[in-house]
């Protein structure tokens, strides 16, 4: 009961400035939480007492949680995501307000997974649910300087009608990661990533996107202290790598669009495919800045596409994941994007660990 009263008590201190949470269910947790104690062998409960938060109104009924809670863990609440008014999917909206990003509360904290990652951040939970369908779960891990994973499209249940959206999960660290993506998969899952260092290739804006150079600046700084402490070998291809822009094919496909545009969007789909198939079948490891921007102002990111960078892995169905890599000078956290070919998501974890673990000071 212990760490249940103590999160709750941080929720109950700290959220009506960040206003992370729609709810809070205090008595709902102490009594799973007596529940679980209850139980004789806790053996079999592997997330013993863990709190956790899930995403907006109805993550608690996504099929991550009820894994969660099957394993032990204890939802505290539901977290704050994009309430009515704007088309811009970057912010949230809790109980108390708008959803403030916790380095700079002039800045939105991303989303739609806006009040997960505030939560995640300030420690109010350790860990929390999210679901990624153009980069709802990378953006706001980014934005607030904590890990996100958009897993393999497909392997758990998308929320979304299009298969675009992943499940996914923010931690403070990638180690809680790894303990969730046991818990949630039922049968053995790849690792396939040990050896160090990983061949990479880098690419600072996948040929299309136009990043902020700050943003750019601080990327480049973390990917050179991970191949300075031998956690990636960057392949002398640097910049060579390119997509196409999957922002017509995104929305087309999302928007259920006229057939002209269907098949457009098809045709990038499978270019980009095709692209991925070739870059992975030499190289296990691609690394890009998570998004374009830093946090935007709570007026939204005008023309600016905060999905630029992240977005064509919802189209592909590759797992994907933000590490934190900096801060720009004012104070903005940063994220690297690592990605790795469908399927080899416990890899890309163990990547992302090692990376976590010997790359130098990569959280803000």
């Amino acid at each position: 009961m212990g760490e249940i009263e103590a999160t709750l008590a941080r929720i109950e201190r700290l959220d009506p400035e960040l206003s992370a949470f729609t709810e809070v269910w205090d008595e709902e947790a102490r009594e799973r939480a007596r529940s679980v104690r209850r139980t004789r062998d806790v053996t079999e409960l592997p997330l013993s007492g863990l709190p956790f938060a899930v995403k907006g109104p109805v993550g608690i009924r996504s099929y991550a949680a009820e894994r969660l809670i099957a394993a032990g863990a204890i939802p505290v609440g539901s977290t704050a995501v994009p309430g009515p008014g704007t088309y811009w999917q970057t912010w949230g909206r809790g109980r108390h307000g708008r959803t403030l990003n916790p380095y700079r509360a002039d800045r939105t904290p991303g989303g739609s997974s806006a009040g997960s990652a505030v939560a995640v951040a300030t420690d109010m939970v350790p860990l929390a649910t999210g679901s990624d369908g153009a980069g709802s779960v990378r953006i706001p891990a980014a934005w607030c300087g904590v890990f996100g994973l958009k897993t393999t499209n497909g392997l758990l249940p998308s929320p979304d009608r299009t298969g675009l959206a992943s499940a996914g999960v923010l931690t403070r660290s990638v180690a809680d990661a790894q303990t969730y993506l046991r818990c949630v998969l039922t049968g053995p899952h790849e690792r396939t990533l040990t050896e160090l260092p990983v061949p990479a290739v880098f690419s600072p804006d996948l040929g299309f996107a136009e990043v902020d150079p700050e943003v750019a600046a601080v990327v480049r700084c973390a990917v050179a202290r991970l191949e300075a402490a031998g956690v990636i070998r960057l392949e002398p291809r640097e910049g060579e790598f390119t997509l196409l822009d999957p922002r017509a094919a995104w929305l087309a496909i999302r928007g259920g669009s006229d057939a002209a545009e269907i098949a457009g969007a098809a045709r990038v789909r499978a270019e980009n495919n095709r692209r991925l198939a070739v870059l992975f079948a030499r190289t296990p490891l691609l690394l890009t800045p998570t998004t374009p921007n830093r946090p935007h102002g709570h007026e939204g990111p005008g023309e600016l596409y905060s999905t630029a960078l992240t977005w064509a892995f919802n189209l592909s169905g590759h797992p994907a994941a933000s590490l934190p890599a900096g801060m720009t000078p004012d104070g903005c956290p940063v994220g690297l994007q690592l990605v790795t070919d469908r399927g080899t998501d416990a890899g890309l974890l163990e990547v992302a660990l090692a990376a976590e673990r010997h790359g130098g000071t990569l959280r803000p």
